[in-house]
């Protein structure tokens, strides 16, 4: 009988400490962030905004042939490659700049050497 007492007491000890430490940890549950888009923009994800800012490029019949990669990460769009002329990275930054759900654009353009 004595050790009956004995089991149930450590159980409530154990308890008693287990239960603050599970409170504790849930409420460090990470969650997602919020989409950042601009009042009246469209949410998309990623791989949603890269396919429209591609079709963009390709679009323009000044940019289609340029070796342009498109990279994006919450709205942040990265252009990599290279282009012939300035003019050239101006209007695909233009381009890119217009396309609804971009949050900001990172330049990685390069000169092409002539």
């Amino acid at each position: 009988m004595r050790n009956g007492r004995c089991i149930k007491s450590r159980l409530l000890i154990v308890a008693a400490f287990a239960l603050p430490a599970f409170v504790t940890i849930n409420g460090c549950k990470s969650t997602s962030p919020p989409a950042l888009t601009a009042p009246g923009k469209i949410a998309t994800d990623d791989a949603a905004l890269a396919a429209r800012v591609k079709q963009a490029l390709a679009a323009d019949p000044g940019l289609r042939s340029l070796p342009v990669s498109v990279a994006t990460y919450r709205g942040v769009v990265q252009l990599s490659g290279y282009v012939d002329s300035e003019v050239q990275m101006q209007k695909a930054l233009s381009v890119t700049r217009g396309v609804a759900g971009v949050q900001s654009v990172n330049n990685d353009l390069q000169l092409r050497p002539q």
